[in-house]
């Protein structure tokens, strides 16, 4: 039914004329081919979610648990920054660069303390471990 598709004429809104309870006549596509979703004829379509929004730090806050505060402490963080941006006076963060960054940051179970400062001792010729002196 490529042209032959039927379009509901007015304002497409139902196919009950409310006045008289009757069919609305329908009409045929005069121009491009309109896609079908589920039984609906449609014009277009708008896609509302926006995949990588740039979030306010109250709402970066709700995403990611931490406070608005310790936000605006991380960034202007000497060692890792949080990546944002200052539109006017307001700061915004684009998620994605906030998943980036946080990744930065991801540990795995807790570490043997007595060990990293044993192998940090012999990396810098510790006399006590008989290495480099």
């Amino acid at each position: 039914m490529c042209r032959e598709q039927l379009l509901e004429s007015s304002h497409g809104n139902s196919t009950l004329d409310p006045r008289i309870g009757r069919q609305r006549a329908l009409e045929p596509i005069t121009g491009s081919l309109v896609p079908q979703v589920r039984g609906i004829l449609t014009e277009r379509v708008i896609i509302s979610t926006q995949l990588d929004p740039f979030l306010s730090l109250r709402a970066l806050a709700s995403y990611s648990g931490l406070s608005v505060r310790k936000l605006r402490d991380l960034l202007t963080d000497p060692g890792h920054p949080l990546p944002h941006y200052r539109i006017g006076g307001k700061i915004v963060v684009r998620r994605s660069e906030y998943d980036a960054w946080a990744t930065q940051f991801k540990t795995m179970g807790n570490p043997n303390v007595e060990q990293l400062v044993v192998d940090v001792l012999a990396d810098l010729g510790d006399p006590r471990r008989g290495n480099r002196a």
